[in-house]
């Protein structure tokens, strides 16, 4: 260094005459300024360049996330079409069911479980809307539907639930309602409240019909129930009296051998006694009562029709 300029001595090798360089401090620092932002362009285009392919490369992996998103949300929604058409089908089955049950149908309108008022929320208000309006619609849309159908299934729930206790409810009171003859024979007295008694000769009240047979015949329970007698009774001899539940009551008189016990339960058809004779009676035959909520009914309102024989 002399003075305000700089010497630099430059050797290429050892056969080579010796270079000399001789700058000034100025020219040196514009060299030196000239390098610096030389170095800084380019490593400000390298930054960009590594930039934009770094925005590239998320554009490419958010492009191929929202193919995956969209081909998701069209496999989604072809499944509630399916289950949409699997609940049409449950909805038809449930109508069929109420009917069977007694039960008013569900209106078509009602079935659609519909809600409505504020609360219920926007596309607008999800986090994803700044990034993609158009698939939060649609996520929106596949949300609200999936929401529709799950009232839709459990309001179906709770309707086939109420149609199964009514039908089984149903059932019940039918297999427990006294519906057959107890015995083949002849319908030979009819219920009365003043029939000729024949023994007594006088008019008397006849609670129940009179089936001649003979004895031995079998006599069946007419529904399903609990014996709540299988003894002596004065007038009615050995009787069988069954409580069937829902008010209803029968008896079965002047039997001959007793075949059910107290207490037993029982079905319809199923054998209890034998016809006979026994008590005040002129011949064989079973004297049948049926009692609704204590009161005494003409037991041919509760025997089929073609089973009766006059």
């Amino acid at each position: 260094m002399t003075g305000n300029r700089w010497t630099f001595l430059v050797l290429r090798d050892e056969g080579s005459p010796v270079r000399q360089y001789s700058l000034s401090t100025g020219m040196l620092r514009a060299l030196a300024a000239a390098g610096g932002g030389g170095l800084l362009v380019i490593l400000s285009f390298g930054l960009a360049i590594g930039f934009d392919g770094l925005a590239r490369l998320q554009a490419r992996n958010l492009q191929a996330r929202n193919h995956v998103l969209e081909a998701e949300l069209a496999s989604f929604q072809e499944r509630m079409a399916t289950l949409e058409a699997t609940l049409d089908r449950v909805a038809s089955d449930d109508a069929h069911f109420r009917s069977i049950a007694g039960l008013e149908v569900i209106d078509a309108e009602v079935l659609q479980a519909g809600v409505g008022g504020p609360g219920l929320g926007s596309p607008q208000t999800s986090q994803l809307w700044a990034a993609d309006s158009v698939t939060t619609k649609r996520v929106f849309a596949t949300s609200y539907d999936l929401s529709a159908l799950e009232r839709r299934a459990r309001l179906l729930s709770a309707s086939l639930d109420e149609a199964t206790d009514s039908v089984v409810a149903h059932r019940d009171l039918l297999e427990s309602t006294p519906s057959i003859l107890p015995t083949p024979g002849w319908l030979s007295s009819n219920f009365s409240m003043a029939r000729m008694h024949p023994i007594h000769n006088r008019p008397m009240p006849h609670e129940g019909v009179d089936i001649s047979a003979p004895t031995g015949t079998p006599i069946y329970a007419a529904a399903k129930g609990r014996v709540v007698r299988a003894s002596w009774v004065v007038g009615y001899g050995l009787t069988v009296e069954i409580d069937h539940g829902y008010g209803f009551r029968t008896l079965y008189g002047h039997a001959s051998k007793l075949i059910a016990q107290q207490g037993q339960e029982v079905l319809r058809g199923d054998l209890i006694a034998q016809v006979g004779s026994t008590g005040i009676t002129t011949s064989s035959h079973l004297h049948y009562e049926v009692s609704v909520k204590g009161k005494a009914v003409n037991p041919r309102t509760y025997i089929l029709p073609e089973s009766v024989r006059h």
